[in-house]
């Protein structure tokens, strides 16, 4: 017999499997020309054949099905809900809805997404989900502060050095690679932990030091701080800073995309409306795998912008004097309401009590350094930037780059390339969104882009 004749019979799909399996063993036996009337009674009664020499395994399945109550989804905390809409809170209800959710968050910045919204903080019981950290595994924030007088940033008729440092020590764009590539230690780690990361070693390697499209950037900025931070060690002032967004490129993606494929094929059927949600067990070889990829490619990540800030401070001619970093689109082992759980950030921050991080508003608008306040109802996360308010088809039919671009240089902010799908008027406004994790995170630096350089070929966005 096969699925089909199965269907025909009655047996839910999540039993193929063990009735294929009754199957087998009674033909071994010599008595396979029964099992169609041998199913049909088990499915008129499970329960009286528990014990069913080769449908035991059916049965209990059978009851196991038909007594399935789809868990009670738990609750979770909204930060600047006004800001976010329906369809968002409909992923995050879902998530919440998995059997081993333990914890969530909505962060102000939150956005549709795939399976967990953008902006999402899910805490998961010894169960990893591949969508739940994003297609742009580790993609991560750096900022760099620079030996160089602010003064020389201010004075835009003379930018051909910063330009010059940004166009020669960066590329943008899906498929982007160094034409020569470069050193950096991450590249001695184990590539073999899976055979997904060993295959695109060499993918990796060509695309260290590069960024991908969508709101990746690299951008020089005035950081100024208005009192003077030990966290960073530098005093009071205005500083030249370089921040870049970026993640771990073609080898992040492909990691997702193929440990999500085998989480969905071993979805239970029960659970078929996960989709994208699907989860991996840590205790299983596949969430094994999973977890050493994902922190191989967050090691990638960190070193793909060590790469990025060494060739273009570089080309500056400048030393880098201080700096702050941090992951989202990750998972972390945690301990929240006194057990051990799987946090996943997706573009949600790392916002511990202590922690620093960068949350970026636009090509426009400011960015944060700021220091996390550890509150136990966010799972210890703030937000990875302003959120987007307009999806990016609406944004193209509604901006032309180049009249915004010729704008922004009007207000001091000069753009090499970009979409129209990354201008201002596609964020919420980021001093809102800060204004609505004040109990999330405290800010110690402003950083004022200047001059901006993105993906500006139109390609699909990677996260």
């Amino acid at each position: 017999m096969n699925s089909r004749q199965l269907e025909k019979l009655g047996v839910p799909p999540e039993c193929y499997k063990v009735a294929l399996a009754g199957i087998q063993r009674a033909a071994a036996a010599g008595e396979g020309k029964g099992v169609k009337a041998r199913i049909t009674a088990v499915l008129a009664d499970p329960a009286a054949h528990r014990d069913d020499e080769y449908f035991h395994e059916l049965a209990a399945e059978i009851l196991s099905v038909g007594s399935f109550v789809p868990p009670e989804p738990i609750s979770y905390r909204t930060w600047g809900d006004a800001g976010i809409d329906p369809a968002t809170h409909g992923q995050m209800r879902q998530a919440c809805s998995l059997p081993m959710a333990a914890g969530a968050a909505l962060m102000p910045d939150a956005h549709i997404g795939y399976g967990l919204p953008i902006g999402g903080v899910l805490a998961l019981r010894g169960a990893v989900c591949p969508y739940a950290v994003g297609v742009d595994i580790a993609c991560r924030m750096k900022l760099s502060v620079l030996d160089v007088p602010a003064a020389q940033l201010k004075d835009l008729p003379k930018h051909e050095r910063f330009d010059n440092a940004l166009e020669k020590g960066t590329r943008f764009g899906v498929g982007s690679t160094h034409q020569k590539r470069q050193d950096h230690s991450v590249m001695d780690q184990d590539w073999t932990v899976t055979l997904i990361t060993r295959e695109h070693k060499d993918r990796a390697w060509s695309q260290l030091g590069t960024s991908g499209s969508g709101n990746h950037f690299v951008e020089f900025g005035l950081l100024t701080l208005s009192d003077a931070s030990p966290d960073l060690g530098l005093a009071a002032g205005e500083y030249v800073a370089l921040l870049s967004h970026s993640g771990s490129r073609g080898a992040g993606s492909a990691v997702c995309n193929v440990y999500s494929n085998m989480a969905r094929a071993q979805l239970p059927l029960r659970y078929a409306d996960a989709g994208r949600l699907a989860w991996l067990n840590l205790d299983t070889e596949a969430g094994q795998e999973y977890w050493a990829a994902m922190n191989l490619m967050g090691d990638y990540a960190a070193g793909n912008h060590d790469v990025i800030h060494r060739l273009v401070s570089k080309l500056l001619g400048a030393e880098i004097i201080a700096g702050v970093e941090n992951h989202h689109n990750f998972a972390w082992l945690e301990e929240h309401g006194g057990e051990q759980v799987v946090v996943h950030r997706k573009g949600a921050t790392p916002a511990g009590e202590g922690v620093l991080g960068v949350i970026p508003g636009s090509m426009a608008n400011p960015a944060y350094v700021v220091r996390g306040l550890g509150n136990p109802e966010s799972l210890n996360s703030a937000s990875h930037g302003a959120g987007r308010c307009m999806s990016r088809t609406q944004a193209r039919s509604k901006y032309t780059w180049r009249a915004v671009q010729k704008d922004l240089e009007r207000r001091g902010v000069r753009v090499l390339s970009a979409g129209a799908d990354e201008v201002p008027g596609v964020y919420k406004d980021i001093d809102q969104v800060m204004a609505e994790q004040r109990d999330l995170v405290e800010t110690i630096a402003r950083f004022d882009p200047r001059i901006v350089k993105m993906c500006g070929d139109g390609s699909k966005a990677e996260d």
